[in-house]
């Protein structure tokens, strides 16, 4: 499932190329062609995103909300568009660009109160800009502080904190060397804040590069001499889907298990129980 940086890149790439002018918007698929119709032809005023979550704004008829899930996928590119496949939830265009989105789980023509709806059962985003004002983490502490589920579970549930997944999770918690085992209720504020300021710093990367890069620059694969990753995710990174491998810092077999339905990675020497 994509993280919280692609989704708000995602925003950022429709604010570029649709914001201000009118849009045709189509669905092959027919899935979403009724809400289709209401919009072609209007302005697509802004783009936004929180989580996991896009909204593609249109002032007088509300907003799309889309949530990829785990197989929806975007493809974005210049005109004349190629004809469009029969998978194709929702398709907009104007006279430069155009987007297809396939396979989300969710596609949705949605009101104003529907979407602070949304908003209001979500955790505070790392990379919106109101949850991120002076990198307070308070609100999601006030959770987690009272938790006893293990702090791996809670980074992956949105309502704590959102757009953080699978590949922020474990890489976040090896940087602090942080048992991912640890309760919520163990996890002292300072040590969250500091977490929480480096996803900020992390997810705001990952918007401007469009992957994942975890490592710091004293253990990129040039500083360190070691082959650089190969894996189809890309980035690189210390923990994530290297289990059985040497960790960087201190070689011992990266582990890994299930927790909260998603494969966990850790070093046991690097993120020791305290």
């Amino acid at each position: 499932m994509p993280e919280g940086h692609t989704i708000h890149r995602l925003a950022q790439d429709h604010l570029a190329r649709f914001a201000g002018r009118p849009v045709t918007v189509r669905s092959p698929q027919g899935k979403f062609s009724d809400s289709a119709a209401l919009l072609t032809g209007q302005v697509l005023e802004t783009a936004e995103a929180h989580g996991k979550h896009l909204f593609l704004g249109f002032a007088d008829t509300g907003w799309i909300h889309i949530h990829l899930g785990l197989f929806g996928k975007y493809a974005l590119g210049e005109t004349p568009a190629p004809p469009p496949t029969d998978t194709v939830r929702l398709r907009l265009l104007n006279d430069a660009y155009h987007s297809d989105l396939r396979g989300p789980t969710t596609c949705a023509l949605i009101t104003d109160e529907e979407k602070q709806a949304i908003h209001d059962r979500l955790g505070p985003d790392p990379l919106r800009p109101a949850d991120a004002a002076e990198n307070d983490p308070a609100k999601a502490y006030r959770r987690i502080s009272r938790s006893r589920t293990t702090i791996a579970a809670l980074l992956m549930d949105q309502k704590v904190i959102a757009g953080v997944g699978n590949v922020y999770r474990a890489e976040v918690l090896f940087r602090h060397g942080i048992d991912p085992y640890l309760p919520g209720k163990d996890l002292t504020e300072a040590r969250w804040t500091a977490i929480w300021a480096d996803l900020v710093e992390l997810m705001h990367e990952g918007v401007r590069l469009n992957r994942i890069d975890t490592v710091r620059p004293e253990h990129t694969p040039e500083a360190m001499g070691r082959p650089p990753r190969v894996d189809d995710h890309g980035g690189e990174v210390y923990v994530y889907r290297r289990a059985n491998q040497p960790c960087h810092l201190c070689g011992t077999d990266i582990r890994t298990a299930d927790l909260a339905a998603r494969n966990l990675f850790w070093c046991p020497t690097c993120q020791r129980p305290a």
